[in-house]
């Protein structure tokens, strides 16, 4: 497997130091606008003639195209943020490149009723191209980080051993997070957080298929294991609510953050000044985009690491009927520990816990446990492998049960 991953941020550089551990691929390359940036992502390990740095701009789809066909790429990573899907998606297929994402191309909110009706749901455009890249042979595995990715995985595996029948799947993330130092540091990027929570979040019914709300509705207390203990989460937009009922049978699915009061004020006063607009406003002799000037200038995440403390917990809730026919509820999670993925791998918790997750779906890619053509998610596939391969990679997950 020779893997093009384009992105050299926080998530892009875990990628590559997690896969440089393990021995699946002939050649990764880690792509940047700024090559210097990229070359820092092989940094954090000796040197070794598999890996390699190079300078792309992720917007511009004939360059990638022109970079994957000279690295002889056969799968692309994409590890930019979803603003730059289109692109990167393009450029795979038009490359004859197999492809990986961890967050899907972005929605655009009903014109007329955006907390009732959906209008472009996040992924739309990909998943309408499926037949295309079927036909080709190719496999475009999207959203597979942690939520959406593993949270994808647990489902999967819920309705093949866990429940008979399944009522309600709910991915529920909280942490008991803290960094030192800001008064608003937020642990992943800024501008897919404003994106995901200010957005029209997404729930699926049976019989009502997909349908809005409001952002930040329907709180309630979730209780966290390990010591996180109870979190609100609300309802926020995620791809787990559009992708797990095409592949999973169950009758609901939801998606609940635990983001806190404060945070939730943060971005409910970016909204109301504008300032989580993506259209450039002009100020002086130059256009620059509100959301832009918001994440240039909060800290970098992936800088983080040693400011942060706690941890952060991904999973899914699932209630329904157990195999023996009785009333049945598990929480299926994975817990990062800051002081510990900062101290074996350098990288802060939030940002490891989403990277571990593509490439373990690199590696059963490669080893031909998972294979297949279209654009698919990640419940597609048999969660067996993958949550093995996990627990064996030093990660392990768990299932806990509840009182139904």
């Amino acid at each position: 497997m020779r893997i093009l991953v384009i992105g050299a941020g926080g998530v892009g550089s875990a990628i590559v130091a997690a896969a440089r551990r393990r021995d699946f691929f002939e050649q990764i390359v880690v792509a940047d606008l700024d090559e210097a940036r990229a070359r820092r992502a092989l940094g954090a390990l000796p040197d070794d003639r598999r890996s390699s740095a190079a300078r792309i701009d992720a917007s511009d789809r004939a360059a990638i195209v022109a970079l994957a066909r000279a690295e002889q790429a056969n799968v692309i990573v994409n590890a930019c943020d979803p603003r730059f899907n289109p692109p990167i998606f393009d450029a795979a297929f038009e490359a004859g490149c197999h492809y990986l994402d961890m967050a899907m191309t972005l929605s655009t909110p009903h014109p007329d009723r955006p907390y009732e009706l959906p209008g472009g749901t996040l992924g739309e455009t990909q998943l309408a191209a499926s037949a295309a890249w079927e036909e080709r042979g190719l496999l475009a595995l999207v959203g597979m980080g942690v939520e959406p990715g593993l949270s994808d995985v647990f489902a999967r595996y819920a309705a093949d051993h866990l429940f008979s029948s399944i009522d309600e799947i709910g991915v529920r993330d909280g942490a008991d997070l803290v960094v030192e130092g800001y008064a608003f540091a937020p642990t992943f990027s800024i501008w897919t957080t404003i994106e995901e929570c200010l957005n029209p979040p997404v729930i699926w019914e049976r019989e009502r298929g997909w349908f809005t709300t409001a952002p930040f509705s329907e709180p309630e207390t979730f209780t966290f294991p390990e010591g996180i203990g109870q979190v609100e989460c609300v309802n926020v937009e995620h791809e787990e609510v559009l992708l797990i009922p095409r592949w999973v049978d169950c009758n609901r699915v939801t998606f609940k953050y635990g983001l806190g009061d404060e945070f939730i004020d943060v971005l409910k006063t970016l909204h109301k000044l504008g300032l989580d607009r993506t259209t450039p406003v002009r100020v002086r002799d130059v256009s620059v985009s509100p959301r832009d000037v918001v994440a240039a200038v909060l800290p970098d995440p992936a800088a983080l690491g040693d400011r942060m403390n706690g941890k952060t917990c991904a999973g899914t809730w699932v209630r329904g009927t157990g195999k023996d026919g009785t009333p049945r509820e598990v929480y299926l999670y994975h817990v990062a520990d800051n002081e510990e993925t900062v101290g074996r791998f350098g990288s802060q918790a939030v940002v490891w816990q989403t990277a571990i997750n593509p490439v373990v779906a690199l590696e059963l890619l490669a080893g031909g446990e998972w294979q297949g053509a279209g654009v698919v998610g990640p419940e597609a596939f048999d969660a067996v492998p993958f949550l093995d391969l996990l627990a064996g990679s030093g990660e392990p997950w768990h299932l806990e049960e509840r009182a139904p």
